[in-house]
């Protein structure tokens, strides 16, 4: 067996300011899509780690495998996510949804109203990704149709959606980070209240102020009548449509697993689609598969509804693969954590401490592409030192998900990122600048950290 060099900072950072430079030039100067340079950076991580660390070829490939394994159920969900999207649309069920909101809300109370619902949803579900695949996906069709412009919207579906997600116990992050810290779900939950709720009140008050801006000015009636004729025209409308939402929503409560409930959601979408819109076996088949596509004559209605389907989530699946791969080698090689050393040194008190696991865990995200290593790593590598320093086991698992879990929607080629892209049709870095929440829960922990308030200590007596 030969023998391997331990990464270093200098090795780590070969593969990954290559990474940075590569992608900046492909997707901000060339318009490129991100996947052929990360696979050469993969390239550059593996010649690293084979010619300077001394690693062979089967030891990467095991721990790409090995990391890819970690996100193979988001993978898997995001797949029969695209198949409910084709059905749910093919059997008027968006539409439906589409066709009621833009009757009831106003602009003015849009984006608060969006964000409160999206939260709700989220807390019953604990899912982010359910939230945005279900009722996200028809309020965007809602604030386009009230001329409200896309990023904002989302922005707001992001907030409440990640809000939910970050406190309901039947969260898979909310689990997964006091098991990192050594925590329990119960501290975490209530060590997060006082980062989450202070930053979703904010969030929320600017809803309320950029809603104001759109309440003053009229509304353009004609489009909103012809995206509901248009809606009318090609769709049976009915009450009875929104069934499948709330039955995915009740599985979810119930605890069932995620796969088979989604799965059972399409299912009902196809069913629906042949009895409510007469669509025969073949046409659901189809929606499922390749997604659904419509030519109404209102191009806004053509935008919103023609998407979804099992083979739109390939360029998605693709680039989450192709970035976990990247991160698998880093992984497996020690590359990561020697950045993590290294950052570790600047570490002298508790308010660097956390604004330092904090850039651990974007790092991650940015470098991995997986919300969930952003979440194992960092909270392998700080668990002593929060110890160390006095500090509750919480402060860390909070911490964890405040720079792991909300900052993953932010970032195109994470898997998060990947996923609300591909489902609202919205790049992240067009929604990124209104997901208020997904940006002040960083701040509000580091201003914590550096400040004492709502920091929990160890108890020496114990």
């Amino acid at each position: 067996m030969s023998t391997k060099k331990q990464a270093t900072l200098s090795h780590a950072l070969i593969p990954i300011l290559f990474l940075v430079v590569i992608l900046y030039l492909a997707v901000f100067v060339f318009e490129a899509d991100p996947h052929i340079p990360l696979i050469l950076a993969i390239i550059v991580a593996s010649s690293v780690a084979v010619f300077v660390l001394g690693y062979t070829w089967g030891e990467l490939e095991e721990g790409i495998i090995d990391t890819i394994k970690l996100a193979m159920q988001a993978i898997l969900i995001l797949m029969v996510i695209g198949s409910i999207i084709g059905t749910w649309i093919l059997s008027g069920t968006v539409p439906t949804m589409i066709f009621y909101g833009l009757q009831i809300l106003s602009p003015s109370i849009f984006l608060l109203a969006t964000a409160i619902i999206c939260a709700v949803v989220s807390i019953s579900t604990g899912s982010s990704w359910t939230t945005a695949g279900t009722v996200g996906i028809a309020l965007l069709g809602i604030g386009v149709g009230l001329d409200i412009p896309s990023g904002m919207v989302a922005g707001a579906i992001i907030s409440g959606a990640y809000f939910g997600d970050k406190l309901s116990p039947l969260s898979d992050t909310t689990n997964l980070s006091p098991a990192m810290a050594g925590s329990n779900i119960f501290d975490h939950i209530r060590s997060m209240l006082y980062t989450t709720v202070p930053a979703f009140i904010i969030a929320l008050i600017i809803y309320t102020i950029l809603g104001l801006n759109y309440a003053g000015s009229e509304i353009d009636v004609s489009q909103i009548n012809s995206i509901t004729n248009a809606l009318s025209d090609n769709f049976n409308i009915s009450p009875l449509l929104l069934i499948p939402p709330i039955a995915v929503i009740i599985i979810v409560i119930l605890k069932v697993p995620a796969l088979p409930g989604l799965i059972t959601g399409a299912i009902l979408g196809g069913i629906f689609a042949m009895i409510f819109q007469g669509a025969d076996f073949g046409s659901v088949i189809n929606a499922a598969h390749y997604g659904f596509e419509i030519e109404s004559g209102v191009e806004i209605v053509d935008d919103l509804l023609s998407r979804g389907g099992l083979d739109g989530m390939m360029w998605t699946v693709s680039l989450i693969l192709i970035a976990l791969t990247f991160g698998g080698i880093l992984e497996q090689t020690g590359m990561l954590h020697a950045v993590g050393r290294a950052i570790l040194k600047l570490a002298n008190s508790t308010g660097s401490l956390i604004l330092t696991t904090i850039l651990t865990c974007i790092a991650v995200n940015l470098l991995t592409g997986d919300q969930y290593l952003s979440l194992v790593v960092p909270g392998r590598m700080y668990r002593d030192p929060y110890k160390d320093k006095g500090l509750h086991a919480s402060v860390l698992s909070r911490t964890l998900e405040a720079g792991g879990t909300v900052t993953s929607p932010l970032i195109p080629w994470n898997t998060c990122g990947a996923f609300m892209m591909a489902t609202l049709g919205v790049h992240p870095f067009v929604y990124a600048p209104f997901a208020f929440l997904n940006l002040l829960v960083p701040l509000i922990n580091i201003f914590y950290g550096y400040t004492g308030f709502g920091v929990r200590r160890l108890d020496n007596n114990k």
